[in-house]
């Protein structure tokens, strides 16, 4: 198993999420006072109920949904299983005379054989009762589960009426912060959770969000087989619904998992000694899984074809173009997914992004195809002109055999075929769609800005954003596919897997196991290409990737503007607010001026795409002489950001009572850090007062994170320029994670003269004390920050056998490339494999567990 050996280091947790003096807090309450909702055991099960009623709009509309899932259930087979042997279809196609008394007319009930022999036909097939069976096996769990959940939710309907004080009528109309706001006020009064004396926002996203948080990153550290190189189609994304079941079933809650309850990781996978024991367990588990769906794949691939046939065919004949239309992928939905992001919050960043998505899509349809499709639409649109003027001329045309199918299939070639043909009015820009796409998405590989116009950046995109066509293909494969991955591809990873559990697990008081990029430390967790250089600790395995952990940061405290940060988080936010004060002050008066009738959410936007970054980010991408033009929009950016807060600032102060105006205090609060607090600055903001809804306060909260995602883009371009990227596009499979640097490269010993391509999560080799010291004496410019960053990169590479002492008793450190690092090409990299040290006796002991508190 030397191909499991991986290099994952101990994640050190030290940051705190329990207010202080509460790190082993018990609350105790008389027996007599406690209430119905005191010490809920679960509360994962119960937090994820609590929102699930509220997004289905009330426990009537949650019944109801149930109820016709049941039926559809039962209408999908049963249906199908009529029409195999109860239907005479000689008689339906007119091949099977039929005497009549007193009509000449056949009518439906002669095409539909006698019961005795429909139940003959259906006793004497095989295949339909073994259908038939597994189908009711499978209802029946669907209706005790529907029970079930009947009694749960009638007690979250309880919960939100008599805790809550939320009838059921209002519940559509409230927003999910007000919800959360009165859940973390009723804790003081029933103690739902025990181990806490006070609830926090982050508590609650935790808790629904825990095994979401796990395949969030997952995806962004490229663990989980979805990529492949396929020999025709090359580099292609597998992900479906079935596939993500499957991987929840076996990490999650499927019998054997990782998990022994919703918030506790099984303590054997916190050890570090049995790791190959516990691989060697899940590689077979999974194999079992595998073959238990290679088993069931004919019934669920005759499901999904149903299912999809029944589902998708009268939109088809309504609008024969839906299928050329597209939608986000589920893995799109989940690679650009922060961290503690709630389904809502994901879908509407993503529809917002859609329209822009889609034209920049439209943009690159091929001139050849666009050619033929004109030619293909203008000779079906011949032969229907002459059948519908003879329909016209006379009616019984359409009794001839065959033309009201003809009319048909040439109306729907004539509607595909325009799904071909660009609107003459459309400009070509995909550069500055591309920005509108960044702005709602928040995450966009370096290497797309300025290469727009590339067929490789519109193939890599169409990853995230396929044809709906595509996505409905991908469901009918994935019955034969998802064994295939799980037998040949999951298999091999299940050590990195185990070590990945292991090493990204932190314990939290009152919430329990969860990942730890779910904690948004930037210290543990950041990227010093992000913003969070001299702030990180983090070795090239901690750093989340893509400025996953930044951009989270900032996504969670805009949306929850009353979360307490930590220290470390609030330094952060802090820094990044005094950075947009000093650019927006430096910024010229005549460059984006913004006034306070344009600082309208689509205004502040539409101000910061179209100002200079945007050209110069499609004149100076490819020139890295002139590239530091590109960042001319920073100070746009900043203004923006500025001239936002004191809106929103004003809005949060008067409407603090209310839980819709929480959205807008975002800079009151994280924006400001230590400073001013932003609310002494809210001249000119009386004529909004008592114009803005929810909604609109809802709205400048996403128009801030939009021009937050983009002000902190190009400061990642800016300070990443002339760095090749490592990316997901770039990152080869995680299973090379524990191959270390060229030698060549490791024994230089001037980092700066070095020649090999480095990405922005390739933190530089450390230079020599001596070296150190020169540079800091240099005139670098770096002050006290920078010296934080030096010393933290020192630390970035500690762990097991990470320094040895060479000649002169110098520590030479030995830096490992990122979870699928990559060399230059035609470049051969040496490459040697550092097992993991195995665990000596003191295993025996219990696993040294590192809480949060």
């Amino acid at each position: 198993m030397a191909h499991f050996e991986t290099e994952y280091q101990r994640l050190e947790a030290s940051y705190s999420d329990s207010p202080p003096g509460e790190e082993n807090l018990l609350m105790h309450v008389p027996e007599g006072s406690k209430s119905q909702w005191h010490h809920i055991e679960n509360l994962d099960l119960f937090f994820q109920r609590v929102y699930n009623l509220h997004q289905k709009n009330g426990f009537t509309c949650m019944l109801l949904g149930e109820i016709f899932e049941l039926v559809q259930l039962l209408f999908v087979v049963g249906f199908t299983v009529f029409l195999a042997n109860c239907v005479d279809y000689d008689v339906l196609f007119a091949n099977k005379f039929v005497n009549h008394t007193d009509s000449s007319k056949v009518t439906l009930p002669d095409a539909i054989l006698p019961m005795d022999v429909c139940n003959a036909h259906i006793r004497d097939n095989a295949f339909v009762i073994f259908v038939l069976i597994i189908s009711g096996v499978f209802w029946l769990h669907r209706l005790v589960k529907f029970l079930y959940n009947v009694c749960c939710y009638w007690e979250i309907r309880s919960f939100y009426i008599n805790a809550l004080k939320m009838s059921m009528s209002e519940l559509p109309y409230a927003t999910w912060q007000e919800v959360q706001a009165r859940i973390i006020e009723i804790q003081k009064e029933h103690q739902i959770c025990i181990h806490k004396k006070e609830l926090t926002e982050l508590d609650i996203y935790h808790r629904i969000l825990r095994f979401k948080n796990y395949m969030v990153a997952m995806v962004n550290k490229s663990l989980l087989p979805v990529r492949f190189r396929l020999p025709v189609l090359g580099d292609s994304v597998f992900y479906t619904r079935g596939l993500k079941y499957n991987f929840e079933l076996i990490f999650f809650w499927g019998p054997g998992s990782l998990f022994e309850n919703e918030w506790s990781l099984k303590q054997e996978y916190k050890r570090g000694g049995n790791r190959l024991e516990l691989a060697d367990r899940l590689a077979s588990r999974i194999l079992w899984i595998g073959i238990a769906n290679l088993l069931l794949c004919p019934v669920i691939l005759v499901w999904q074809i149903l299912y999809a046939f029944f589902s998708y065919t009268e939109i088809i004949k309504r609008e024969p173009g839906s299928l050329g239309a597209r939608c986000w992928s589920l893995y799109g939905r989940c690679y650009l997914r922060h961290f503690n992001e709630l389904d809502h919050e994901l879908m509407s960043r993503l529809s917002k992004g859609y329209k822009a998505a889609s034209k920049y899509m439209n943009c690159f349809l091929s001139p050849l195809l666009t050619v033929v499709a004109k030619n293909v639409a203008f000779f079906a649109g011949s032969l229907l002109a002459v059948l519908i003027a003879l329909t016209i001329y006379d009616e019984d045309v359409l009794a001839v055999e065959h033309v009201l199918s003809s009319v048909t299939l040439l109306g729907v070639c004539i509607t595909v075929c325009r799904s071909f043909i660009p609107d003459k009015h459309m400009v070509f820009c995909p550069e500055q769609l591309l920005r509108v796409i960044l702005a709602h998405i928040h995450y966009m590989p370096d290497h797309w800005q300025g290469n727009a116009h590339r067929y490789e950046t519109r193939d890599q995109f169409s990853q995230l954003f396929q044809y709906k066509a595509v996505f409905i293909l991908e469901e009918l494969l994935s019955p034969v596919v998802t064994p295939i991955i799980l037998i040949f591809c999951l298999r091999r990873k299940s050590l990195e897997i185990i070590d990945f559990f292991r090493n990204f697990t932190v314990e939290v008081i009152g919430v329990g196991d969860t990942c730890s990029f779910a904690q948004m430390d930037i210290r543990q967790h950041g990227h010093p290409a992000w913003m969070s250089e001299g702030k990180t600790e983090a070795s090239i395995y901690q750093q989340a990737e893509d400025g996953k952990t930044e951009l989270s940061l900032m996504h969670f405290a805009i949306t929850n503007p009353h979360w307490q940060p930590p220290r470390e988080t609030t330094h952060f936010i802090s820094q990044l607010k005094e950075r947009v004060n000093r650019e927006a002050a430096g910024a010229s008066s005549e460059t984006h001026p913004l006034s306070l009738s344009e600082s309208e959410p689509r205004s502040l936007v539409a101000n910061i795409l179209a100002g200079p970054s945007t050209l110069g980010s499609v004149h100076f991408a490819c020139d890295s002489s002139l590239a530091n033009n590109a960042v001319t929009g920073m100070p746009g950016g900043a203004t923006a950001l500025r001239s936002l807060s004191p809106i929103s600032s004003s809005l949060h102060l008067r409407g603090s009572l209310s839980a819709a105006h929480r959205v807008s205090g975002f800079t009151g609060r994280a924006m400001t850090g230590s400073g001013t607090d932003a609310r002494t600055v809210s001249s000119g903001s009386s004529a909004w007062e008592g114009q803005l809804t929810s909604l609109v306060l809802s709205e400048y909260a996403s128009t801030e994170m939009s021009i937050h995602a983009l002000y902190i883009h190009e400061l990642h371009k800016q300070q990443s320029r002339g760095d090749l990227s490592r990316h997901t596009w770039h990152r080869q499979e995680s299973d090379e994670s524990s191959d270390s640097i060229p030698d060549e490269v490791r024994s230089e010993p001037n980092t700066r003269s070095r020649n090999f391509p480095r990405s922005q999560t390739f933190p530089a080799t450390l230079p020599s004390p001596g070296a150190s010291s020169a540079s800091a004496t240099g005139g670098t410019n770096m002050g006290q920050d920078g010296e934080k960053a030096q010393s933290s990169s020192q630390r970035r590479h500690s762990g097991p056998a990470a320094d040895h002492f060479g000649t002169a008793g110098k520590v030479v450190r030995t830096a490992h490339v990122p979870m699928g690092g990559w060399a230059e090409d035609g470049k051969e990299s040496s490459r040697h494999h550092e097992p993991v040290q195995e665990e000596t006796s003191e295993d025996e002991l219990p696993p040294h567990i590192h809480k949060v508190t």
